[in-house]
C-alpha cells in the first residue's frame, strides 16, 4: 500500500493503484522475515535476560548491514552452527553481550523454527485395467512408478478406492519433488498401458498441506464406511431370500388334497 500526502487537504490518502504486485510481494517477504528475526532476538532477551536493544546492536543490525537481512544470516547459522557469522561479528567490533547462553539461545531458537520441513507431494490418478489378469498389471504398473524413486525423493503409491490411486513423496525441494513424481506418473502410465490397461492423471503432482492429508483420509474413511454397507446389503438380501424359501423337503412325497 502506498501512503501518498495530500498537502492541500492535509491530510493522507492510501492508494494501491501505483504498487505493482512485484513491489507488494517484496514487501510482504520482508515483512515476514523481519518479524520472523525479532521473535527470535526477543525470546533470545527474554531467556537470557540480556537486553533487547543491545542484542539487535550487536548481533541483529550488523547482520542487516552485512547479508541484506539478518534473516538470510541466520538461515546460514543453521548450517555450521554460526561458526562463520561470529567470526563476522567480532570482526566488527566487541560482543560484550554475546554470552555462551546468548550464543545457546540463539542457535536453539533459529534452528527450531528456521530448519527447513520436507514439504509432501501428491497425484492423484486413476488406474483401470480389465484383462484376465488385470490386478496383478495394476501391482506392476505400482511397481513402476515405485521405481522411479531418488534418494531424496521416495515413491509411494497407494490405493484410495478402485479406481482412484495416490502417488506420494517427500522432499525439501519442491520442483524437484514435483519433477520426480511426474516421471513416476509417465512410468505407470507406459506400463499399464502396455497391458492394455488406462491411467488418467486425475490432479498433477503439486504440494499438498496437512488439511489436504487430513480430507483425503475422511474421504478413504467414507468410500470404506460405503463399501461395508454394500457388503451388508448384500448378506440381508441373501438372508431375506433364505427366509422366502422356507424349510422344505425336497424328498418328502407329494401333498394331495382330496
Amino acid at each position: 500500500m502506498m501512503i501518498v500526502a495530500a498537502s492541500c487537504l492535509r491530510s493522507l490518502s492510501r492508494s494501491c493503484r501505483r504498487v505493482s504486485p512485484e513491489d507488494i510481494s517484496a514487501c510482504e517477504d520482508r515483512f515476514n522475515k523481519s518479524k520472523m528475526v525479532h521473535s527470535i532476538m526477543r525470546h533470545v532477551a527474554e531467556t537470557t535476560g540480556e537486553n533487547l536493544e543491545d542484542l539487535y546492536k550487536q548481533i541483529a543490525w550488523p547482520l542487516y548491514k552485512m547479508f541484506g537481512h539478518a534473516f538470510d544470516a541466520f538461515k546460514l547459522m543453521v548450517q555450521d552452527d554460526g561458526a562463520a557469522i561470529v567470526k563476522r561479528l567480532e570482526e566488527n567490533g566487541p560482543l560484550t553481550v554475546f554470552t555462551p547462553a546468548v550464543e545457546e539461545a540463539l542457535l536453539k531458537n533459529i534452528k527450531r523454527r528456521m530448519t527447513p520441513q520436507p514439504l509432501k507431494i501428491r497425484a492423484d490418478v486413476e488406474l483401470t485395467c480389465f484383462a484376465y489378469d488385470g490386478v496383478e498389471r495394476i501391482r506392476d504398473a505400482m511397481r513402476a512408478a515405485e521405481a522411479a524413486s531418488t534418494e531424496d525423493c521416495p515413491v509411494r503409491m497407494k490405493l484410495v478406492a478402485p479406481p482412484l490411486y495416490v502417488l506420494t513423496t517427500q522432499t525439501l525441494d519442491k520442483n524437484k519433488g514435483i519433477e520426480v513424481l511426474n516421471v513416476a506418473c509417465e512410468a505407470c502410465q507406459q506400463s499399464i498401458e502396455g497391458s492394455k490397461g488406462k491411467m488418467v492423471v486425475k490432479e498433477a503432482a503439486r504440494a499438498v498441506s496437512e488439511r489436504d492429508d487430513r480430507l483425503l483420509a475422511e474421504k478413504m474413511e467414507a468410500l470404506e464406511a460405503a463399501n461395508r454397507e454394500v457388503d451388508g446389503d448384500i448378506d440381508s438380501e441373501e438372508e431375506e431370500e433364505d427366509q422366502g424359501m422356507g424349510d422344505i423337503d425336497v424328498d418328502a412325497p407329494p401333498i394331495l388334497e382330496v
